[in-house]
């Protein structure tokens, strides 16, 4: 059964007459063309009213859609022979992460994913996207293949979080991110990371250390999910969209913050509307910035990687210097009236000359 949300309605009605009006054409052998035209045509203006203007919380609902293509649907779209690899040499293959390495345009490249289910038996096996230490190991060892065959890495994100279970404490999670972190940080290679549908606090992040990160359009990329966000600041995780508002997490917030570097479109409804298309969007961002940076040195790469990170959350306070200059220059004319009026009232310098008049 088709997954729909209720900002959808308007749009699902239009369908459902269209098919009803279709059907009686057809059974009566009435000729309705034009009453379906018309209203083929105010469905199409309903789509772009209602998909133009989503608001953060209907972007997650679209983010984490059933149907919403993961990388296994992408990577035939995108790549013409990839291979995956398994196991991160430790201790285990995380079934959440994948990756390995596959030809972009020709180009050879190394390919790191988050991976959710399909359906539930799925899911349980990916642990709903959520990667355990294991998974970020392997994710490591993948780049550091690259870094030493001078591969540009793409990862692409997708991810609630990262496994925050027993197992993945005693494992040692905080410090696999950690690692991921500081080794991304110092490749020699092109990184170019595309979050592809959620992207959840550190576990999103072990993957997002990129000299360009891309978004699709519906996506978003968060320090916390809404509903833990809402359960810590007011205690109810019913307010959830209150704080999807407030989080700033979607694709057209952190391009204009700085941390995203361009937007794919989607097709209306969604990725999941029509995959083709989204893949080709998707092959479009990356190849027009690969091309640049396969042109830059190792040690250029990874400046440009440190400013990209520095400059986060960087903003600007001309207003405020501003404010407090003139509030400085009005606190010094406040000052030197108060002295002339002192000065006056002793009889020193007066501060206006008065004219008498005289009066008949």
């Amino acid at each position: 059964m088709a997954q729909h949300f209720e900002f959808e309605k308007p749009i699902l009605e239009l369908e459902q007459k269209i098919a009803e009006l279709q059907a009686f054409s057809r059974e009566k052998e009435i000729d309705l063309t034009q009453e379906i035209f018309k209203l083929q045509h105010k469905l199409i203006r309903q789509r772009k009213e209602i998909y133009s203007h989503l608001e953060p919380w209907q972007k997650v609902q679209i983010a984490r859609h059933a149907e919403r293509p993961n990388f296994y649907d992408y990577a035939p779209l995108l790549f013409e022979d990839f291979i995956e690899l398994k196991g991160d040499r430790f201790f285990a293959d995380d079934h959440a992460i994948v990756g390995g390495i596959a030809s972009f345009h020709g180009i050879p490249v190394t390919v790191v994913a988050h991976v959710k289910g399909k359906d539930t038996k799925e899911n349980i096996q990916r642990n709903f996207g959520m990667p355990h230490p294991e998974g970020y190991r392997k994710a490591m060892r993948l780049m550091d293949q690259a870094n030493k065959f001078n591969r540009p890495i793409l990862t692409f994100i997708d991810t609630p979080g990262a496994a925050c279970d027993l197992a993945a404490e005693e494992r040692g999670q905080g410090e696999a991110i950690a690692r991921c972190l500081e080794a991304m940080a110092g490749y020699g290679v092109p990184i170019i990371s595309t979050v592809i549908g959620e992207g959840g606090s550190g576990g999103a992040l072990a993957l997002g250390v990129g000299n360009v990160v891309l978004m699709l359009e519906n996506s978003f990329y968060s320090v916390i999910a809404p509903e833990s966000c809402a359960s810590i600041l007011w205690k109810d995780p019913s307010k959830a969209k209150e704080a999807a508002s407030s989080l700033k997490f979607t694709a057209q917030d952190l391009l204009s913050l700085g941390v995203a570097d361009g937007i794919l479109r989607e097709p209306l409804g969604g990725a999941h509307k029509n995959v083709k298309k989204t893949a080709d969007e998707i092959a479009k961002g990356i190849a027009q910035h690969l091309i640049k940076l396969r042109e830059q040195s190792p040690e250029a790469l990874k400046q440009q990687r440190y400013k990209k990170l520095r400059a986060i959350g960087q903003f600007e306070v001309r207003a405020s210097q501003e404010a407090t200059e003139c509030s400085e220059v009005s606190e010094v004319s406040d000052m030197q009236e108060l002295i002339g009026a002192t000065e006056d009232a002793e009889g020193m310098k007066p501060a206006v000359t008065f004219q008498e008049e005289v009066l008949d």
